[in-house]
């Protein structure tokens, strides 16, 4: 991998995993394009990182809030919702692998990601819940979704607004959630994903291009975070939904025309 495909995959990583239109998904066509699948968990998990990073910095008062005062309201909300997505990742890690590998029905989960951004955007119960008004039901509902959302083509940030969309909080509110619950389960997966990441490290990405990626990663997540925050105070989740709807649409064609 040289210096410019690393940059490309690096902002695809950086804008899609807090857009929610699948990271993990855009990153496969990504790899796939540029003939770099060998190089797919080390790279991954860095890039991962990279956005972990991002996101830690928008929210670093919050962390550090939750650091003086773990068991404080706002650390075990973040745990109620991290649960369900650690238990649904442990338990079906092998299922969630051998689909990523094959990636036949990145298509198809790119379509439900759509339908579920549209019927979240279209339901009618107004959210007005703050944070302050999120229940511990709500957070384990939120990170039942993100777990659901370990498939590679499904967004984990649009199943996660969209649970809590559902759930009548409001669209601010919703992002904020989402993305604070990201940073324990990008976090964990990172770590848990630690041992195969060194060994696989030096097989297909030099380090230099792997930094740059990284970088490019950070940067670009921490952008897409602040802009996905103004999006939601006054926008819709409709544009992004007709896109993975167009972009599944294109990925089925090319797998029945055998191009992919």
């Amino acid at each position: 991998m040289d210096w410019l495909e690393a940059t490309i995959l690096g902002i695809i990583q950086g804008l899609t995993e807090f857009l929610p239109v699948s990271s993990t998904g855009h990153l496969y066509l990504g790899r796939h394009l540029f003939g770099l699948d060998e190089a797919g968990l080390f790279l991954d998990t860095m890039l991962h990182l990279g956005t972990l990073i991002a996101v830690m910095t928008v929210y670093f008062r919050e962390l550090i809030t939750v650091l003086k005062n773990p068991l404080g309201r706002l650390g075990r909300l973040l745990i109620a919702g991290t649960v369900p997505t650690a238990v649904i990742g442990i338990l079906f890690e092998d299922f969630f692998e051998a689909i990523s590998r094959t990636g036949v029905t990145i298509g198809w989960e790119f379509l439900a990601t759509g339908l579920i951004l549209w019927a979240a955007d279209n339901w009618k119960k107004r959210g007005y819940k703050q944070l302050e008004d999120i229940s511990y039901a709500d957070a384990l509902i939120i990170g039942t979704f993100q777990g659901a959302a370990i498939l590679p083509a499904v967004s984990r940030s649009g199943l996660t607004i969209a649970a809590a969309l559902f759930r009548r909080i409001d669209k601010a509110t919703a992002a904020y959630f989402s993305f604070l619950l990201s940073i324990p389960a990008i976090g964990g997966a990172v770590v848990l994903q630690g041992k195969k990441l060194f060994e696989s490290a030096g097989e297909a990405v030099p380090l230099s291009s792997l930094m740059i990626g990284t970088l490019m990663s950070g940067f670009f997540g921490y952008l897409a975070v602040k802009w996905m925050i103004s999006v939601l105070k006054r926008g819709s989740l409709k544009g992004f939904a007709v896109y993975v709807w167009i972009l599944g649409g294109v990925v089925l064609a090319a797998q029945f025309a055998g191009w992919f």
